[in-house]
């Protein structure tokens, strides 16, 4: 459903939002504080990201205002608060993110979100996998991701028990069928993914701090590799595995099959370098298991695309071509519990 209309929201002036973010930024930074140089990178979806330049005295510094513009019911996103608290916990133990600022207040009237610094950096996979300046960042991407896996899943996970009780934290699987029947559309191949998943559920783990959408699209890159982590808003306690198996997620290829990890490496020198790193002993046959989940989750945030199309009053060509992609998802879900891809 869409966020209760607020006098700003039914207003497209976007003067009107820039005139709140400055005088939110000179609530913290002081009434000498000025924005320059701004740009929308979205408008819709589920926020609004403003790029802008502070500007105080002879300093200037790039940031990033997040705010909230639609609230999805049955939503698998964790609310914003969480995220910069997320962001802040990433940031104090040292896993590449944007450097959270503060968080917007009520009185700012800008809803619900925040500002963080700027990193600079391409996301769009198709370049970084196929553009010659990525060469390099190419060829260190397995390493780095696995690096920065094992520094987070080596975070205290009592410092995040804000996300304790959280579906995803409890049992991810049934916060997926919970999710199949609020949207009420019938998908047979999902039902024979859901009860293969729980028939075959690995071993439990240790749970830790995941990150839960650790992929191809959701980092920074620059020639020199991974610059930031995005895109913390599926972040759960749960099985370390599931970022591994997440990142291995067909999807995350974009043709290059042969190369499981996100389209940059293979799972064995995923594994080698986690392990390598510190981290954990790989369980190749929970990864595998994950790797399922992962199609399986990615058709149900698929459907969640189109349910907000056809209902939830955010339409756009994107979310539109999310229930033609539904189908692809469930292709590549029956074919792997098949044996048939890899």
């Amino acid at each position: 459903m869409s966020l209760p209309k607020s006098e700003l929201e039914r207003s497209s002036d976007l003067d009107e939002i820039v005139r709140r973010l400055e005088i939110a930024v000179q609530k913290r930074m002081g009434a000498n504080a000025t924005l320059a140089d701004i740009s929308v990178a979205t408008l819709g979806g589920s926020s609004r990201t403003i790029l802008f330049d502070l500007i105080d005295g002879s300093s200037r510094r790039r940031l990033v205002s997040r705010q909230e513009t639609y609230l999805m019911d049955a939503s698998p996103f964790l609310p914003p608060e969480m995220q910069f608290k997320l962001l802040q916990l990433a940031y104090k133990h040292g896993v590449p993110v944007p450097e959270p600022i503060f968080e917007f207040a009520d009185d700012d009237g800008l809803g619900r979100g925040h500002v963080m610094a700027h990193v600079a950096g391409e996301t769009l996979p198709k370049r970084l996998l196929n553009d010659s300046q990525y060469t390099h960042a190419r060829e260190i991407f397995v390493v780095q991701a696995a690096e920065i896996l094992v520094r987070l899943h080596a975070i205290d996970k009592q410092e995040a028990n804000f996300l304790d009780n959280t579906l995803d934290s409890v049992d991810p699987l049934q916060a997926q069928i919970a999710r199949y029947d609020y949207y009420g559309e019938p998908h047979p191949a999902l039902e024979f993914g859901f009860r293969w998943l729980d028939k075959h559920r690995p071993a439990k783990a240790v749970a830790c701090l995941v990150h839960g959408d650790f992929r191809n699209g959701n980092m920074l890159v620059n020639e020199h590799g991974i610059q930031a982590v995005l895109d913390w808003e599926c972040a759960h306690i749960g099985d370390p595995m599931a970022d591994l198996g997440w990142l291995c997620t067909r999807s995350w290829r974009f043709g290059n099959d042969e190369l499981h990890a996100g389209g940059f490496g293979t799972r064995e020198a995923l594994f080698d370098a986690y392990e390598a790193a510190g981290g954990r002993s790989v369980d190749r046959e929970a990864v595998h298991w994950w790797e399922i989940f992962g199609s399986m989750r990615w058709a149900m945030l698929n459907i969640m695309q189109i349910h907000g199309h056809l209902h939830g009053g955010r339409r756009s060509p994107a979310f539109a071509a999310c229930g033609r992609n539904t189908s692809l998802m469930e292709y590549d879900l029956l074919m792997t519990i098949a044996g048939r891809l890899d």
